[in-house]
């Protein structure tokens, strides 16, 4: 029974020497990163939206006769021009040999049409007097028509020709701005094609998208501030809403009208910003804005620690901040630092940004 009792005492120590394994921390190997969270904030520039500079009207000048050689060309791109200001001109060599030629039959015609009217005339009083037959007198009374009508399609050939020497000068149908010259000294005029575009007026808009749910609050002549790609400000207002969604991206178009300027070329890219539409936002700070091939993004952590690459659409910046028109929403964890080597699926230990040293 003592043998028992002391065997089962050296048990019970042994069972108290042990001591369980301490538990590994999941995140052991995490990489530390800053974070800051998706905030709101009021005032920060306002509805912004961005796009095209766009030709508000794009006018083709072209030929409307073919087979002439180009011999001058009188204005390049970027020119500003009157409506009726002559851009090109066609070499009249092959046309003023058919001007002479016709113009010398135009002559023979009319003379022709003279000696008839003067024969008839001579017979006027004949009738049935014995002197000529009647079929003679009717016979001159018949080429005094028929030169007429021989003189007559004499004249509308010959200005059917000066039409076409008119043509051989390319006019500017409406004043603007040149955008585009595609034709050389030496060239073959085409009927059709196209030798310059011009911008009627020199007039540009901003052709931008905005969300569905974001064209609310405009309305034609809302104003609004553009800024092109060099940073250049011009005041404009909305001129057109369009009337349907893009059904691929949920889209409407947006047309700014802007004023005349050189700075303002067809093509740029510039964004506006609706300062009287301006309400609250959600914003990041600027350090958390990533850029890549598919564009802006965010890296966002979510509640397991874990993170994850969102798409953004930037807005307007101001004080280290940056207004998020697509993006994650308001109290969402986003990477300020230490994001560069990080894949979607990695764990980190978020550190908050005004903590982190």
């Amino acid at each position: 029974m003592t043998a028992r009792l002391s065997i089962i005492a050296l048990l019970s120590l042994a069972g108290c020497g042990r001591s369980d394994p301490a538990p590994t921390p999941k995140s052991a190997d995490a990489r530390t990163v800053s974070v800051a969270p998706v905030v709101l904030r009021s005032g920060l520039g306002g509805l912004v939206a961005s796009g095209q500079l766009v030709a508000r009207e794009e006018v083709a000048v072209v030929p409307e006769i073919s087979g002439y050689r180009v011999t001058r060309v009188l204005f390049e791109e970027d020119a500003h021009v009157r409506q009726g200001e002559v851009l090109a001109t066609l070499d009249p060599a092959l046309l003023a040999p058919q001007v002479a030629q016709v113009s010398a039959r135009l002559i023979q015609q009319q003379v022709a049409a003279e000696r008839a009217q003067a024969e008839a005339a001579r017979v006027v009083d004949l009738d049935g007097k014995g002197v000529l037959s009647g079929e003679a007198i009717a016979e001159r009374r018949l080429a005094v028509r028929a030169g007429a009508a021989q003189a007559a399609a004499a004249r509308a050939e010959l200005e059917a020709l000066r039409v076409q020497q008119g043509r051989l000068a390319i006019r500017a149908s409406r004043a603007g701005r040149i955008l585009q010259c595609s034709v050389r000294p030496g060239d073959t005029a085409q009927a059709g094609t196209v030798m310059f575009t011009i911008a009627r007026d020199g007039l540009v808009d901003l052709d931008a998208e905005l969300p569905e749910g974001r064209v609310g609050g405009l309305r034609i002549g809302t104003p609004a501030t553009v800024e092109t790609a060099d940073g250049t400000h011009f005041a404009g207002h909305v001129r057109l809403i369009g009337a349907r969604v893009d059904p691929q991206s949920g889209a409407v178009k947006v047309r700014i009208a802007l004023p005349v300027s050189p700075v303002l070329r067809p093509g740029g890219f510039a964004k506006a910003t609706f300062s009287s539409l301006s309400g609250t936002v959600p914003v990041v700070p600027e350090s958390a804005i990533r850029y890549g091939a598919q564009g802006a993004s965010v890296q966002v952590v979510d509640r397991d620690d874990r993170v994850r690459s969102v798409p953004v659409r930037t807005g307007t910046r101001a004080d280290g901040q940056v207004a998020l028109i697509d993006g994650p929403p308001a109290g969402t964890r986003v990477v300020l630092s230490g994001g560069a080597f990080l894949s979607d699926g990695d764990t980190v230990r978020p550190v908050a940004a005004k903590t982190a040293q």
